[in-house]
């Protein structure tokens, strides 16, 4: 089996130790070379100081020797037996923000410091809410100079506990906390003898047992399409008739005689087969392997197009909501300017319709009388392009659902975007705005989305999660997906076209209700993640909060219970279609929380969801 590659981007206030903490990790790994140590050596002895200098094996520029802080992005290799790295050490300071954004853009795992003594500043809060933007699924917190603390336990927790609470503002669902001393080597490689209060595993064992595998997205198969290989030898017959389409496969896993659709010509056909490097079969090709995929027939394809699969398709729009943050120096983003658009491997020319708002990474203040973006700022826009994209929700898919902005002047990239959804506003409908304000209304709004499995418990939870919240205070409606189907969806049956209807409308009610400022709890199996995440992008495009919580209960728990007999019925061959039995259920990938039996019971269930909405 080859060995795994992680990606690791480090981030933190400036003089947090960053450079530090990665030197200690190439030097006690022994992946520091004979002649680079030497180097390292002579400029400390040269600069005075009374330890080897470990920051300058990544500090590479001369100005960052020179004033002692990171401003490019340096990236290191190593490797142990159980996995390969790299690790770009991105910048801490404000000024180097679109730095940071590419650095980390490609992150598994993000180590954020924060110096003891210091505690939780205004950056570690940028850098953090910037890791959760870019959807990076693991973050270690690294309590760094705990030397300079007398080793403190006291102070490691109150700073573990301050940014916990922090954190359950972000999404962020895979949290650790390491007390180190990058300086002195506790907690990098080696367990810390100063610590034994530290019951954990030190840093670099984190970094090789993280499951990342899961992190994937293994469903939405997406292949955009790079290339048209045709054979440049034209005597031989087979070769004659060959042609592939080569590109890296974007989410998803294709195989040979699966169903395919080309898009955005709508053709389908099946896959013949998938060539590896060197001209190699390959019996299936996952993101990110670089294959050329042959189809059983010749279809309208080329570079720019999607392979997909017929009934699992992206998103199509020529007017998304995005998330940008701001490159160029020379320019500022503001609304009607033009632009060459990337998007995986399409380039097609848009405009900037509208500037929502302008995003203060420090305080996650918005900022909607902002006309424009300079430098290392973020904002949300509205981006209409000259030809429909297929994409995904950035969060779903950091292929499909980002891009580059490129000015066709200068032919610079100015931006890098992350793709929120489709613009509410790109039909002729229009939203007409009240004169009453979300933020002055009595109470903040929610949507609580409750999936799982039939007889999972989820309705159970919802019924006392409103009444708990309603005992509280707290303006709370529960949307039951039985009871809608008696009412507004009575006209809807169980296929999958009036399923992903079904939870479209209780997303809408959802969203009303949220905006009003009542906590909606909305519970239904909503089995397909493409559903539920669509009802996502709409909340969070129009600023809503969404806390998707997945009722985990076995399958066999929830045949035992069979309250209305269905998985019986089902068993038996009496129904069909149903979710579990003979149709699949799609966990979701990244929820919010995760409720399982082994967590107690219905009241103790509802109690950690108002924990994560701080009620």
């Amino acid at each position: 089996m080859a060995t795994q590659l992680l990606r690791v981007a480090t981030a933190g206030s400036v003089d947090d130790g960053k450079s530090t903490l990665i030197g200690r990790l190439l030097y006690d790994s022994k992946s520091a070379f004979e002649d680079q140590m030497e180097a390292v050596e002579r400029s400390s002895r040269e600069r005075g100081e009374e330890h080897t200098n470990l920051a300058l094996l990544t500090d590479g520029l001369r100005a960052e020797r020179e004033q002692g802080i990171t401003i490019d992005v340096a990236h290191r290799y190593f490797a142990t037996p159980r996995r390969k790295f790299i690790i770009a050490d991105t910048p801490g300071h404000e000024q180097y923000t679109r730095n940071m954004v590419t650095g980390a853009s490609t992150a598994d795992l993000a180590l954020i410091l924060i110096d003891a003594r210091k505690g939780v500043l205004e950056q570690t809060r940028r850098h953090s809410f910037i890791a959760s933007l870019l959807g990076i699924p693991h973050l270690v917190l690294c309590v760094n100079k705990m030397d300079l603390v007398d080793w403190s336990q006291e102070r490691f927790d109150e700073i573990r506990e301050e940014f916990r609470q922090f954190a359950m503002k972000l999404d962020v669902h895979d949290l650790t906390f390491v007390p180190v001393s990058a300086l002195l080597g506790d907690n990098i490689v080696d367990r810390s003898s100063h610590m034994p209060w530290y019951d954990g595993a030190p840093l670099l064992h984190l970094m090789e047992h993280v499951h990342i595998s899961s992190d994937r997205n293994l469903i939405d198969a997406r292949f955009p399409v790079q290339y048209v290989i045709r054979p440049q030898q034209q005597s031989d017959a087979v070769l004659h008739d060959f042609r592939g389409y080569a590109g890296t496969v974007a989410s998803g896993v294709f195989k040979p005689g699966d169903d395919v659709i080309a898009l955005p010509s709508g053709f389908t056909t099946k896959v013949k087969a998938i060539w590896g490097p060197g001209g190699t079969v390959v019996e299936e090709a996952f993101a990110p392997s670089a294959v050329c995929m042959e189809l059983e027939r010749n279809v309208d394809v080329g570079r720019g197009d999607v392979l997909c699969r017929p009934n699992n398709r992206p998103l199509v729009g020529r007017e998304i909501d995005a998330m940008v943050c701001w490159f160029a120096d020379s320019a500022t983003l503001s609304k009607d300017a033009k632009y060459t658009v990337l998007h995986t491997t399409r380039a097609v020319r848009g405009q900037i319709a509208r500037l929502d708002y302008r995003l203060d990474v420090n305080t996650l203040h918005r900022d909607e009388s902002a006309e424009s973006l300079s430098l290392n700022e973020l904002g949300r826009i509205q981006l209409r392009t000259q030809q429909p994209l297929l994409f995904d929700p950035y969060r779903r898919n950091r292929v499909t659902g980002s891009f580059v902005l490129v000015d066709e002047s200068t032919n610079n990239t100015v931006a890098a975007g992350m793709i929120l959804g489709p613009t509410l506003s790109a039909s002729k409908v229009v939203w007409h705005t009240g004169a009453v304000k979300r933020e002055e209304r009595a109470t903040r709004g929610a949507t609580v989305w409750l999936t799982g499995l039939s007889a999972s418990g989820k309705s159970t939870v919802a019924v006392e999660l409103e009444r708990l919240l309603v005992a509280a205070g707290h303006p709370a409606y529960r949307l039951d997906g039985d009871n809608l189907r008696t009412s507004l969806n009575s006209d809807l049956t169980f296929d999958r076209a009036d399923r992903a209807e079904n939870v479209r409308r209780v997303g809408a009610v959802a969203q009303l209700f949220a905006d009003a400022g009542t906590i909606a709890v909305a519970c239904l199996i909503s089995p397909y993640a493409q559903d539920r995440d669509r009802i996502r992008a709409q909340h969070e495009a129009a600023g809503i909060e969404f806390v998707e919580v997945f009722i985990d209960t076995p399958i066999e728990l929830c045949e035992q219970r069979d309250p209305k007999g269905m998985y019986a019925k089902a068993r038996a061959g009496e129904i069909r279609g149903f979710t579990g039995v003979d149709e699949p259920y799609e966990a979701p990938r990244r929820p919010e929380l995760v409720l399982r039996p082994s967590d107690g019971g219905p009241t103790d269930h509802a109690i950690r969801i108002m924990e994560f909405l701080n009620l």
